[in-house]
């Protein structure tokens, strides 16, 4: 079993999966608020998470933007020029009105398209550097905060199945912080396929396992590496994990059985980052 675990004691969120619909814009803020909290699938909250949304080109509309009154204030300059872009000006618990019951939304909300994403042959270009494949993490924020590792440590991108993986709003860019906008994102149907195409391009596979007689001090190098980690219970599956080049755990003196897998995640970056810069 690996020790490097996923939480799944949350509920899941309505912000997983779903198109956002084209709803109509409020225009200016109204006495009565409309909005209905079944509406909450597309929306990211939270300014960090807007702010990289907002500057990221390759969203598209549908647009439909709420801000409390000094939100607003400060997005205005930003928003130059972007007349596709409409800030509806509201109080703030109207905009909790409209997402998951205790979404943090520091008084901004932005509804748009999903990113669609890029391919496996975007990340593997150039053969350089890390990239992270997560089999089977469900946990929005679990997710959310390896995109934040993994853009933070310079993470070529990451990739994630279409099936069991929480879509890139919600709870989930709100604990990225922004960089669900800032870093790559590839969707593949198979995670073992896509490990041996990754091969053929020259990038091999370290999977994490605690179980491992290697740490991932002896199993990295400064070779392009594909990073794998698993989900609570089960791990990185068996194969998934017959797929990698080598399983590793991580060197724990300390005698703790486990770490949140995103925990993991930000070590096993600032362990393959550390071979990079030390090549």
């Amino acid at each position: 079993m690996s020790s490097f675990r996923e939480r799944n004691d949350r509920k899941p969120r309505p912000e997983q999966g779903g198109k956002p619909r084209a709803d109509k814009p409020f225009g200016k803020a109204r006495a009565r608020f409309g909005g209905k909290r079944e509406d909450a699938e597309g929306w990211i909250w939270g300014w960090h998470a807007v702010e990289a949304a907002l500057a990221n080109p390759d969203r598209e509309g549908p647009f439909r933007l709420l801000a409390t009154p000094d939100r607003a204030a400060a997005l205005e300059p930003k928003l130059k020029g972007r007349r596709e872009l409409k800030i509806e000006v509201v109080e703030g618990p109207d905009i909790g009105r409209l997402l998951p019951q205790g979404a943090v939304h520091q008084g901004i909300a932005y509804r748009t398209a999903p990113l669609e994403g890029v391919t496996l042959e975007d990340l593997a270009e150039g053969q350089s550097g890390v990239i992270v494949m997560l089999d089977q993490v469900t946990d929005p924020q679990n997710v959310g905060a390896i995109f934040r590792s993994a853009a933070a440590f310079g993470a070529r991108g990451i990739v994630l199945q279409d099936r069991n993986a929480p879509q890139l709003s919600g709870a989930l860019a709100k604990a990225a912080a922004g960089a669900v906008d800032k870093l790559p994102c590839a969707r593949v149907v198979n995670l073992s396929r896509a490990l041996e195409r990754l091969a053929d391009l020259g990038w091999r596979a370290v999977g994490l396992d605690g179980g491992a007689s290697e740490t991932m001090d002896q199993a990295l190098d400064s070779r392009p590496t594909v990073i794998v980690m698993g989900s609570e219970g089960e791990g990185v599956r068996r194969l998934v994990a017959e797929h990698c080049d080598a399983m590793a755990r991580i060197d724990m003196p300390g005698g703790f059985e486990s770490l949140n897998v995103s925990n993991a995640a930000a070590i096993a970056l600032y362990e393959a980052s550390r071979k990079t810069r030390t090549a």
